[in-house]
């Protein structure tokens, strides 16, 4: 029997190919960059699995015309750039990886907010662009002890972010659509969203994207912080209205802004921007932006596309695959209709 081809859209580690071609006939994106929308769809038509990884956008008009698309295997947790629902109709099932890129992201938020509070991008330009004579009265920042930390959303990465923050002995508010128990977390103050938001120094956003969240982070809403707040975003771009924060900062409202995400990045927006506002690529010394690196552990990387190929071997072989999030109609169903 032929085996069933699976497409893989982004470059993987080899352990992740082995145990693909053992069960599937691969093809596979070779290179750093994402296939163009068109390319994709080509290799995609007579597909029955597809890998996916945040640079795909899976809407209806690619499903419709990929019949034979059965698992989509996602190695990401979150997947608003896929449409589960128009999947779910056409029998496709759609498996995340939910757990592998918590600690990652969380280690990488800490990261950013010490870069941004610490002046360390600046003062590591500032030695190789203009040498080093010695201490100078330059680059005060803002530490986290004593400080008020926000955190917006406290699911799996909003808590791993909680926990690094409680050496630091710094106050931590947190708001989350689920009521948490105060017991279950003794460091932690529950609050409402605009609470969280007025007092924070720092406010953290650990929130996936949805119709809700987008742009939770508005002009409104930044005019209700206080003067002198820093953003960190290493959830979702458009949780923030990026023109807005530019603005904030060029005012002095917002005094820095750190992301690993962006707008221009969120495929299940069609009006989303092309570029990172030029405001926040020019403000090298209120901004720390790193390129969607909160995953890119080695090894987790290799978890990650490991996790998801396990689903998409599972699939094949008739499987249920862990960490499906829809239920699709059946191939039965769907043909017989």
């Amino acid at each position: 029997m032929e085996k069933k081809k699976i497409v893989v859209t982004s470059r993987v580690f080899p352990e992740t190919r082995a145990l693909l071609e053992a069960h599937a006939r691969l093809v596979v994106n070779e290179t750093d960059e994402p296939w163009p929308a068109g390319k994709l769809l080509e290799h995609c038509r007579d597909a029955f699995g597809l890998m996916a990884f945040m640079t795909d956008s899976i809407g209806e008009d690619f499903i419709a015309a990929c019949p034979e698309l059965r698992i989509v295997g996602a190695a990401l947790k979150g997947y608003d750039n896929i449409d589960v629902d128009a999947c779910a109709r056409a029998g496709i099932t759609v498996t995340i990886v939910p757990d592998l890129l918590t600690v990652p992201t969380a280690e990488l938020a800490i990261g950013l907010i010490l870069s941004l509070g610490r002046n360390i991008l600046t003062g590591d330009a500032a030695i190789r662009g203009d040498g080093f004579s010695g201490w100078r009265p330059a680059l005060y920042g803002a530490g986290l002890d004593g400080a008020t930390v926000g955190i917006l959303g406290f699911g799996l990465v909003g808590q791993a972010i909680a926990e690094r923050l409680h050496p630091f002995r710094c106050r931590v508010l947190a708001a989350d659509a689920e009521r948490r128990s105060d017991a279950a977390f003794p460091h932690i103050q529950f609050a409402e969203t605009d609470r969280v938001m007025a007092e924070a120094d720092w406010l953290v956003l650990a929130l996936p994207l949805t119709s809700e969240t987008q742009h939770i982070i508005d002009r409104s809403a930044i005019a209700r912080m206080k003067p002198g707040v820093r953003i960190v975003n290493p959830a979702r771009g458009s949780l923030v209205d990026e023109a807005a924060i530019a603005d904030a900062l060029s005012t002095g409202h917002i005094a820095g802004y750190a992301a690993d995400v962006f707008e221009c990045e969120d495929w299940a927006r069609d009006d989303r921007p092309k570029d990172i506002d030029p405001r926040l690529l020019a403000d090298k010394a209120r901004t720390v932006l790193t390129p969607h690196i909160g995953s890119a552990v080695t090894h987790v990387r290799r978890d990650i596309e490991l996790s998801a190929a396990r689903s998409i071997v599972d699939a094949i072989a008739g499987r249920p695959p862990a960490h499906a999030v829809n239920a699709p109609v059946s191939r039965e169903v769907i043909e017989d209709a």
